[in-house]
């Protein structure tokens, strides 16, 4: 069959929407019809070539759709199943997942590095050869071919674009709170950074019920989202701001839990500095691979500072897209206040400027 997908041929370059051959899934796949799809920045990662990945390759990681039609042994869905898709699948029986860590499965890491679904090879194609997919998904695709263990069923009730960014922006947020923070309420937060994942802490935040969430972005235009979401303050940054001096006044020592959710190394120092002594820094953007900070191990120890990290939530995607979604379903998490925009797979290069310069909410295509 032939699909529309949005391609990128070399870094830095603008992505080209093409017609591709896409073959029927093999043993183990799923065809599925996308619904939705987020404009994430992780996908512009690739794009930079902060995040290596070989070329041709069909970009998009953060998607929902619905079951087409299914290959042999297929036994995790169903024609016409309404799914989500996770960019992190895991084996389910390693030392990570027999422990419930399935976020730090490492098992199939190799193919979704590498662009193929895990037996190694393509579905897409065009008249010069393969074309990979981008965590062995492809979201930005009117259809896609994907393994099963990508797959996640919800009801039909949750609209796709609200399904779509469960699958990365929402679970990478709502998780760190929940499964890695832990933050009880009362507690005082700090977020850095107040994109779709920002976002997605300041709701779990919420949840939470924190006393106080401070909001801290360079861009003023996202204020009036951030605190009609729930948070208490806004922190716009700029060369002359002091940001230490203004949370001190507003937590009197710091906050109990400080969320860097751009990835930004110089900005993950500083997280440290805005945390109180007995609170907990969590990374939660991505730098580069490489990135590093000096950590003042002295006034760590003293002041009993943790400092971790959550990739994708440290979810159990089986168990939290479905807890969230019913989340939005009963109202607790608003996920549809942070749709931003709206764009068809032809305008994807405006939609990933748009990205880029801040515009306040997540991107969303739809199909």
């Amino acid at each position: 069959m032939k699909t529309k997908a949005a391609i990128l041929y070399d870094i830095n370059s603008d992505l080209k929407v093409e017609k591709l051959s896409l073959s029927n899934p093999k043993t183990g796949e799923v065809l599925v019809q996308m619904g939705a799809a987020g404009i994430c920045h992780s996908d512009f990662h690739v794009i930079s070539g902060q995040a290596s990945q070989k070329m041709p390759c069909v970009l998009g990681h953060e998607g929902a759709g619905k079951v087409i039609s299914v290959g042999e042994n297929v036994t995790r869905v169903s024609q016409g199943d309404h799914v989500i898709l996770s960019w992190l699948p895991y084996c389910g029986n390693c030392y990570q997942c027999n422990r419930g860590r399935t976020h730090l499965c490492k098992t199939l890491q190799d193919p979704v590095w590498d662009g193929t679904l895990l037996d190694g090879t393509c579905r897409f194609s065009n008249d010069n050869g393969e074309v990979r997919q981008l965590g062995t998904l492809g979201c930005w695709s009117e259809f896609c071919v994907v393994p099963q263990e990508c797959c996640v069923t919800i009801k039909k009730s949750v609209p796709f674009e609200i399904a779509a960014l469960l699958g990365c922006a929402v679970t990478t947020g709502v998780g760190a709170v929940l499964n890695r923070a832990k933050i009880n309420a009362g507690q005082t937060v700090v977020i850095i950074g107040m994109g779709g994942v920002g976002l997605s802490v300041l709701m779990g935040a919420k949840m939470q019920r924190a006393s106080k969430i401070i909001c801290v972005d360079t861009n003023s235009d996202v204020k009036g989202l951030a605190l009609s979401l729930g948070g208490t303050h806004f922190i716009e940054t700029n060369k002359d701001t002091d940001v230490l001096s203004k949370i001190q006044e507003i937590t009197e020592v710091g906050a109990d839990h400080v969320f860097e959710a751009v990835g930004k190394r110089d900005l993950q120092k500083l997280a440290i500095d805005y945390c109180c002594p007995g609170g907990q820094v969590t990374f939660v953007g991505l730098d580069g691979p490489d990135a590093s900070i000096a950590l003042p191990t002295t006034e760590i120890t003293r002041s009993e500072k943790t400092i971790t990290g959550s990739i994708y939530g440290s979810a159990c995607t089986d168990r939290d897209f479905i807890l969230y979604a019913n989340a939005f379903l009963s109202g607790e998490l608003p996920i549809g206040e942070i749709v931003g925009r709206h764009y068809k797979i032809d305008k994807i290069n405006e939609a990933i400027s748009d990205m880029l310069i801040g515009k306040p909410g997540r991107g969303v295509i739809s199909f």
